[in-house]
């Protein structure tokens, strides 16, 4: 039996507006005394992966309760009560991004079923290239959808699966997919916790005295109060009972992996660790490359907030320019790397920052930002730094131009609005209105991150935003139409 507690926080749904691409973030713990707070915790810590929806499904032995809601984990989950509704030492969560324009209550995960087998809960962070595909082969054969999200997909694969163990089922089910995917699946046998064949999407197992939990990422287990055992390596599937046994099957056998590269660029939070190093050392060392890459002459390096400050101070330390805080952030507004609609977009960056007038007024800048998607928000920076009476604003970049839209679980726009898509440097600069733009080479990214080159012939991560060099099939996606270069838009100034 389940128990689902639906809590409505936002007013507004737009279950139509629902994609398959969204960044997401997991969290599931067992054999935990307060598995459901333990599990609020560490999606509190993994918030900035997805601020739209979050929910929560628990398991005390006999039945499974879920928790849903719009908006933030503390708008959902803080209150005794909460929590309450919510028994058992075993539970998992998710927090959401739905894509541009779309939210839905229906496709807030986990994404829970009454099979023959039990109950089967499923938080997914990732996104499956061939979900159309297969859902409407599966809509064919009689199977009947709750939600828009790919997530589903693997339930009605998982429940039509003729092997005798669930385990054997999500097997099964995940050898017809594409794409990418960190899940943790709840079952009245225990967790399974499971990464896609090539690490694509990231998740991580830690140990909370006799409990084992799995997130995302590790500051999850940092707020809990869990350690780190290690990744979940690419292509194997954990397996945890109630009795605290713990199994590790790698079914899909072994590929070199290709970990999101933009996880070190932006999505981790610095305080994290990923594939084997600190994000914030790595974002420094991104930083470095790039000042040697890019060098600038001017007075000072100014970041901005909040994603460019690593980048900034270790383009500072590495160019000697003193590192200043000229841009001052508001911490009380969302983030804006996607909204729906390109005047929400502007406003949000009025509202979110502030120029230091004090500081730069006179003074040559050099801005350092983690990534430009669509250059809107770039273009109202430098406007607001000039504004303010810089002599000279100056852009460096900390990854380079972003000129394909990613498949993989990470929420871009169509590549028709990626700036680099339609503008080679000197035009973006002209758009942004910079005195100079510059980004960091692909290579002088992958040896800021641990390697010497990036290798052509099975780069070492996926890198397909920035080379549209894509590591799996595309079934849904016309491949040719995201790398044509014949893309609207050519004037420089077109929006």
């Amino acid at each position: 039996m389940s128990i689902s507690r639906t809590n409505i926080t936002h007013p507004f749904l737009d279950d139509d507006g629902d994609k398959l691409r969204e960044e997401c973030g997991v969290f599931g713990a067992i054999n935990a005394a307060d598995a459901a707070a333990a599990t609020a915790l560490g999606l509190h810590a993994l918030q900035h992966r997805g601020q739209e929806a979050v929910g929560i499904t628990s398991y005390d032995g006999k039945e499974f309760f879920s928790r849903r809601g719009l908006g933030h984990v503390a708008e959902n989950f803080s209150s005794s009560e909460a929590i309450s509704e919510l028994p058992g030492n075993m539970a998992s969560g998710h927090v959401r991004y739905s894509t541009t324009g779309g939210a839905g209550l229906r496709n807030v995960q986990p994404l829970y079923a009454e099979l023959a087998s039990g109950g089967f809960a499923v938080a997914h962070n990732g996104n499956f290239s061939n979900a159309q595909s297969l859902r409407k082969d599966l809509v064919n054969k009689g199977s009947i959808f709750q939600s828009t999200s790919d997530t589903e997909v693997i339930i009605h694969l998982v429940a039509t699966s003729r092997y005798p163990t669930i385990a054997d089922r999500l097997i099964d089910a995940l050898r017809l997919v594409e794409g990418a995917y960190a899940l943790i699946v709840t079952t009245p046998e225990g967790m399974i916790a499971c990464r896609d064949p090539l690490g694509i999407r990231p998740l991580v197992m830690g140990r909370m005295g006799e409990a084992v939990v799995f997130a995302s990422e590790s500051v999850a287990f940092d707020v809990i109060g869990a350690e780190l055992i290690r990744e979940v390596e690419p292509g194997e599937m954990i397996q945890v009972d109630f009795e605290g046994e713990i199994k590790s099957l790698h079914p899909f056998g072994k590929q070199p992996s290709r970990p999101c590269i933009f996880e070190h660029v932006y999505f981790s939070r610095p305080d994290s660790i990923f594939a084997g190093r600190s994000v914030y050392e790595a974002r420094k060392a991104i930083g470095a490359q790039l000042a040697m890459e890019s060098p600038c002459e001017v007075d000072l390096v100014v970041p901005v907030p909040d994603s460019g400050v690593p980048a900034a101070i270790g383009y500072a330390q590495e160019s000697g320019i003193p590192f200043e805080l000229g841009i001052i952030r508001s911490h009380y507004v969302g983030r804006t790397f996607i909204q729906p609609s390109d005047s929400a977009r502007t406003s949000g960056v009025k509202r979110k920052h502030n120029a230091n007038r004090g500081l730069v007024e006179g003074k040559k800048i050099v801005l350092i930002d983690d990534s430009i998607v669509r250059g809107t928000t770039s273009l109202k920076i430098v406007e607001m730094m000039r504004e303010a009476g810089a002599a000279e604003v100056h852009f460096r970049v900390a990854s380079p131009p972003t000129a394909h839209s990613c498949f993989y679980g990470v929420d871009t726009p169509e590549r028709s609005k990626l700036l680099a898509a339609r503008m080679d440097i000197e035009p973006m600069r002209e758009f942004i209105q910079a005195d100079s733009l510059a980004f960091i080479s692909i290579d002088g990214l992958y040896r800021a991150v641990g390697s010497e080159t990036r290798d052509k012939a099975c780069p070492q991560f996926c890198d397909a935003c920035f080379t549209g060099e894509y590591p799996t099939t595309l079934t849904d996606f016309n491949q040719t139409d995201q790398k044509s270069a014949e893309l609207p838009f050519a004037d420089p100034k077109a929006a």
